[in-house]
């Protein structure tokens, strides 16, 4: 298998510690989705004990059943929307750590599915931190929310963790709500038990393994593996794409530094891509498609559309300061890894083995 590169590191690496996972009790929602299933990978390369909680996958394919991720942890189906069985199976996991990543994580289905969208993403965050201030074993959790979380205003510089919060559409604004309800849970329960709890808010993320609709990647290795160009609705909206692992790092990080110090760093946090990595839409589809080794191009998406913001950045700066996280991914190597993976799977190729060379890689 080709080397595979990563920048230099303009500081010294920090990476998650084996020997703070090892063993660790994790109660892990959203287990069976993309970011979900790439997150287990991870835990279990550390020697975490996970117990996973989420809906059947999402997708047909789906990359948790590509990877075996049943094997990998305590697998329990089950709706977050569901306050009981929350706390059944937290209950019987005992956890020490909760990764909260489950949610409705699609702003064009937000619009069809509006009160869907807000029993997942906010009541179904309010149970899992209620679930979590009656459980004797907890004290550390880590609430995935999205960059979308904020209200914008337009700005082509970076949303920090005071920026205001809100969001055009019900997904964005579901994120904002449960950013609030987090930070009242934080202050009404849990800082008084010693709980540590933090927000964190990623960019775009791509990587192999990602089969949902409308998303910007996964349609891209639909079209080309198809031999026809992408349709996208508009080429040059900006966003902060970084590749899966980035982010996933940074929660691991987050939840080792709030282990140790919840007082310190109980607040939202923001994991997105360096400045020069925020890109158009048509500079994705560009390096991506070189990356695939076929210029299919891109058409306009036909029809009218929902609103989406048109540029969309974040400052890491707090994170890579205070918890010495940083990316370590450029833009095109981010590309080259998701195109590889997508055109492994599509030839059939051994998709188990490329992902954890990626993982390998990246912990190097």
């Amino acid at each position: 298998m080709e080397t595979l590169a990563l920048k230099p590191a303009a500081n010294a690496v920090v990476l998650p510690s084996p020997v703070f996972w090892r063993g660790r009790k994790v109660f892990l929602t959203g287990h069976s989705g993309f970011k979900g299933s790439w997150l287990l990978l991870l835990l279990d390369r550390l020697g975490a004990d996970v117990t996973g909680f989420s809906l059947a996958p999402p997708t047909d394919p789906s990359m948790f059943e590509m990877v075996g991720g049943a094997g990998l942890c305590r697998h329990i189906i089950g709706d977050i929307r569901d306050l009981g069985a929350v706390e059944r199976a937290m209950d019987e996991a005992q956890p020490q750590i909760v990764l909260h990543l489950a949610a409705q994580p699609l702003v064009r289905a937000s619009y069809t599915s509006p009160v869907e969208t807000y029993a997942t993403n906010l009541m179904g965050t309010v149970h899992v931190l209620d679930a979590c201030r009656r459980s004797p074993s907890v004290r550390t959790i880590v609430s995935i929310t999205t960059d979308k979380c904020y209200s914008n205003d337009g700005r082509e510089t970076g949303y920090g963790e005071d920026d205001r919060l809100g969001g055009h559409d019900p997904y964005s604004n579901s994120k904002a709500c449960a950013e609030l309800a987090a930070a009242a849970y934080r202050d009404s329960f849990l800082a008084q038990g010693r709980i540590g709890l933090a927000t964190a808010r990623a960019g775009n993320v791509i990587g192999g393994g990602d089969f949902a609709d409308d998303r910007l990647v996964p349609d891209a290795a639909r079209a080309f593996a198809a031999g026809r160009p992408l349709a996208v609705r508009n080429a040059n909206a900006t966003r902060p794409w970084q590749h899966v692992l980035e982010p996933l790092v940074g929660y691991l990080l987050l939840a080792e530094k709030l282990h140790a110090d919840p007082a310190t760093f109980a607040r939202g946090w923001n994991f997105g891509p360096s400045p020069q990595d925020v890109a158009p839409v048509g500079r994705v589809v560009e390096g991506f498609s070189r990356h695939w080794g076929a210029a299919h191009g891109i058409v306009p998406q036909p029809g009218t559309h929902p609103h989406e913001a048109a540029t969309l950045t974040l400052d890491s700066s707090a994170a890579i300061d205070a918890i010495g996280w940083q990316p370590r991914l450029d833009l095109d190597e981010a590309l080259k890894w998701s195109a590889d993976w997508y055109r492994t799977a599509a030839q059939s190729g051994d998709v188990v083995a490329l992902t954890q060379d990626q993982i390998n890689h990246y912990l190097s």
